[in-house]
């Protein structure tokens, strides 16, 4: 590991640097689509390209970049690095540029490199686990649903399965995902920041029952909203995931991190979980709430919001920084909350639709340019107390 290109030397660096490069990318060509009526990326439209790479490209680096930086630290082996590492980069960058440079590609063998990578690396991460006899098992198998949810994305545009239906698939899974990794991380950080600072009061508890009641009336109700659609039931339920998810933030105290923006935007990316579950929720009742509005609280509020929270984070601890938001840092939390904020609103007021979804890709953009400039330079060093 030693050896290897500073990039090499942690799954965090190429992907991470990957899921920002990819986020700063999609939008404007998303945009540029619309603006100048393109038909096709590849085998895609442009409004599938965009959700799809928005989840399955950019969500889907996020999620690698974290299980090989998590799963050493689970499992006490050592990481995934050098050679090794750079193929499963090139992999999943290969599935982000074959539309452009193969257009005439067939939908089939796109869909089986992209979903291949995924089903790829739950397997990787399954090895490792097992041969740890670690606990862990459960977030290779998200990973594996993920590679079904990429496929079934690809059935959809191939018109087998409802169009949707491979998006609302690897929304639920990846929502599940962050409610069982925020459960622990969300506490753990706030109270590990509390107790340093020697600020008083009850401290926030790890995951018990309640948080994994919780987590499972949230998997049944998103399980049940991707399979029937916003029934009355369906919508009760999700409305009541919403509710129990705030009540599960409330108890980590978030507002107790304020001197902390590190740690506080964990929990303002969480809060888009509750709040994004009501609005899915009350869509069902409601005509003039749009399933937009919850569906962009979840993908760009709580993903979007979660990733970047870890992301920067993450980059700080393994290269050996302190955890400190920097005024670029604050600024990329501030702005991705913002850019959330109009694209939600961009569903709500469609008199100002175009207006807010502009505004929305202007500061998701600089969010993530804020982002690659401040981070950027610490993948490419090695770690600063080598």
């Amino acid at each position: 590991m030693a050896s290897a290109p500073p990039l090499l030397r942690g799954g965090f660096r190429p992907f991470f640097l990957g899921a920002g490069l990819w986020a700063v990318v999609v939008i404007p060509v998303w945009l540029w689509s619309l603006e100048m009526g393109t038909m096709r990326i590849g085998a895609l439209d442009p409004l599938a390209w965009h959700r799809h790479e928005m989840l399955f490209g950019f969500v889907g680096a996020a999620i690698t970049g974290f299980a090989l930086t998590a799963v050493p630290n689970w499992t006490g082996r050592l990481p995934i690095a050098g050679w090794p590492l750079a193929a499963l980069a090139i992999w999943w960058l290969t599935a982000r540029l074959v539309p452009f440079v193969l257009p005439e590609l067939p939908l089939t063998l796109l869909a089986l490199i992209d979903a291949g990578f995924y089903l790829g690396l739950a397997g990787l991460i399954l090895r490792e686990i097992l041969q740890a006899k670690n606990r862990n098992i459960p977030v290779a198998l998200v990973i594996a649903l993920f590679a079904i949810a990429d496929l079934l994305d690809y059935a959809g545009l191939a018109g087998l399965v409802t169009t949707d239906y491979g998006v609302r698939v690897g929304i639920t899974l990846t929502v599940i995902l962050v409610s069982l990794i925020g459960g622990r991380i969300v506490p753990s950080f706030t109270r590990n920041w509390l107790q340093k600072e020697q600020i008083g009061g009850e401290l926030p508890n790890g995951p018990n029952r309640f948080d994994l009641a919780v987590i499972f009336v949230t998997a049944a109700a998103l399980i049940a909203w991707t399979l029937a659609g916003s029934t009355p039931a369906v919508s009760t339920a999700l409305m009541l995931a919403g509710a129990l998810q705030a009540v599960r933030l409330a108890r980590w105290r978030g507002w107790r991190t304020l001197a902390s923006p590190i740690v506080l935007v964990l929990h303002l990316g969480y809060a888009w979980i509750p709040l994004g579950l009501l609005l899915l929720g009350g869509a069902g009742f409601y005509a003039w709430l749009p399933q937009s509005a919850g569906i962009h609280a979840l993908a760009v509020g709580a993903l979007a919001g979660m990733i970047l929270a870890v992301m920067t984070r993450a980059t700080l601890g393994h290269t050996g920084r302190v955890l400190h938001a920097g005024p670029a840092t604050r600024a990329s939390y501030l702005a991705l909350h913002l850019a959330a904020i109009a694209r939600v609103c961009a569903s709500l007021i469609p008199a100002y639709y175009l207006l807010l979804l502009r505004s929305s890709a202007a500061l998701w953009i600089a969010a993530f340019g804020l982002f690659l400039l401040a981070y950027v330079p610490l993948m490419l060093r090695p770690r600063a107390d080598n």
